[in-house]
């Protein structure tokens, strides 16, 4: 009996046996399932239009999103409220992508050593914040999270805050030159920690 001839062509052989091959071509399926889960996101109004109540930030409220990300408060706390009972009983209504329109980037997050703050808005007064700023054991006896005393006393740069909000109008937050231009005597005498107060007060205000 005479054996079968080799078969030609294109064979799953050829790919298992050819790492450079199955490398290239695993990249491109990866590349196609990526583009076809992305792309649509991009022309969906519920991904990139705000929710009702959602307002472009105020000059005080950017920089106090820079001192958050500066300060890299991302490392222990989320923003980002999953659409399970357990996390909605805690923390109250799960975050939705029109939200966050105006975040560049967004806060998300997964570490959760502190609570989640998608919803701490108005849940604490302004003096509240600052006293868990400057000692959290103070209101919270079994915090493990630092101190940032530092905030009290540094003073805000006006002009800074002008720069960043003509990056962030390039990348769709609405800013008109008025604004803009009426940041630096916005932040004339505020501080750091006046800003990440603001900026703390203004999360999860539109969903509750």
């Amino acid at each position: 009996m005479s054996s079968s001839a080799p078969q030609s062509g294109f064979s799953h052989e050829k790919i298992e046996t050819n790492n450079f091959l199955m490398v290239v071509l695993i990249l491109l399926v990866v590349a196609i399932g990526g583009l076809v889960e992305i792309v649509p996101l991009f022309f969906q109004k519920s991904t990139t239009e705000a929710v009702a109540g959602v307002q472009p930030p105020t000059s005080l409220q950017v920089m106090g999103r820079d001192i958050y990300v500066r300060e890299g408060c991302y490392n222990c706390h989320s923003q980002m409220i999953r659409p399970f009972r357990a996390e909605t009983l805690r923390y109250g209504h799960y975050s939705v992508a029109g939200e966050f329109v105006y975040d560049h980037p967004f806060q998300w997050g997964s570490k959760r050593t502190g609570p989640d703050l998608q919803r701490v808005g108005g849940k604490y007064s302004d003096e509240w914040h600052r006293i868990h700023l400057l000692n959290p054991r103070d209101v919270v006896p079994e915090s493990n999270m630092p101190a940032y005393v530092w905030l009290e006393k540094a003073p805000l740069d006006g002009a800074q805050a002008a720069t960043h909000m003509r990056a962030l109008r390039h990348v769709g937050v609405p800013f008109t030159d008025a604004q803009i231009d009426a940041a630096p005597a916005e932040l004339k005498g505020k501080t750091e920690m006046d800003a990440l107060v603001s900026y703390l007060q203004s999360l999860g205000l539109a969903l509750k």
